[in-house]
């Protein structure tokens, strides 16, 4: 058995040894969102701006016994404005990363998807769960949970690439990627299927690089070997797979939560295909997962970075 939190410890220690991120806080007004971003800085994983209404943010730190020294507050007098405001710090190029404060996840990511001024990419924006799961050897991924609904099959070839490209962040030895839907085989009255077979032809087309990918996969037999032998699928993600690839909004955040409440498991969020990640933290979530989550942003900026030397 796995120690518990192990995976976590070892990305936060990653990234120890890299520089920290410059990352806009949007709205940390309780304890919970300060405190994470500032345990954070202390171990060198961002280096914050707290963007929100002044005097409410230095309140929560005097109440807290928090220490803001060093640490630049940028006024913001409501939610909306702080959810605007770290956007436009990215495009002044003073932050490289977004982190989600006490305010609804909708109002950061409206200002992040908005069409002028905000952050969009040619990439559909989806969120990835970093699932720390007792007993698992390593972490694995899950996406996406939180951000597209009900996604077409051309959405999920960019929910798609950003899994497999976070899972190269993460230094991943072998991205391998299951599809999942509720059956493994292709059956045209379940649409999950029909689009898992799809996403595997673009694999072979190379229109989605950098990963081993096979789907429909049940979940079963995606990430247990015995089960994919019996069922007698000859895969090499089969039983093996690292990143899940959802149907939908509701089976994944069923599944990240049934791991979270039923096995104990903790689960790092993070937004994707936006021009820099958006970290994405909840009240409810331990120190350790706030701390993964921002780890995980420092490396994807780290391989951001790797890949802008390559290519210069």
């Amino acid at each position: 058995m796995a120690r518990a939190h192990e995976k976590y410890q070892r990305l936060i220690d990653v990234c120890k040894t890299l520089p920290p991120v410059p990352t806009a806080v949007a709205h940390p007004c309780d304890r919970s969102s300060l405190e994470g971003a500032l345990q954070a800085a202390e171990l060198g994983l961002i280096a914050p701006m707290l963007v929100g209404p002044e005097a409410r943010i230095r309140a929560v730190a005097r109440e807290c016994g928090l220490n803001l020294a060093g640490h630049p507050v940028i006024d913001a007098p409501h939610s909306h404005a702080a959810a605007a405001r770290p956007v436009a710090l990215v495009h002044e190029g003073a932050a490289e990363a977004l982190m989600k404060g006490s305010l609804h996840t909708d109002e950061l990511m409206a200002a992040v998807v908005k069409r002028d001024g905000g952050l969009r990419t040619a990439r559909r924006v989806s969120h990835c769960f970093v699932m720390d799961v007792p007993g698992q050897e390593n972490p694995f991924i899950i996406s996406d949970a939180a951000i597209n609904i009900a996604p077409t099959l051309e959405e999920k070839v960019d929910i798609l690439q950003n899994a497999i490209d976070l899972g190269h962040a993460l230094r991943m030895q072998e991205v391998r990627v299951a599809i999942l839907s509720a059956i493994e085989t292709i059956n045209p009255k379940v649409p999950s299927t029909i689009e898992a077979a799809a996403l595997c032809k673009m694999v072979d087309r190379k229109q989605i690089t950098g990963a081993l990918v096979d789907g429909p996969l049940a979940l079963d037999n995606a990430i247990d070997l015995d089960a994919a032998r019996t069922k007698k699928i000859d895969s090499p993600v089969a039983g093996r797979a690292n990143v899940l690839l959802v149907p939908n909004l509701e089976a994944g955040n069923m599944l990240a939560k049934s791991l979270s409440f039923l096995a104990n498991a903790d689960a790092a969020g993070i937004v994707l295909g936006a021009r820099v990640p958006v970290i994405l933290t909840s009240r409810a979530d331990s120190v350790l997962t706030r701390l993964a989550s921002c780890a995980v942003a420092a490396m994807v900026i780290d391989k951001r970075r790797q890949d802008a030397e390559i290519s210069g």
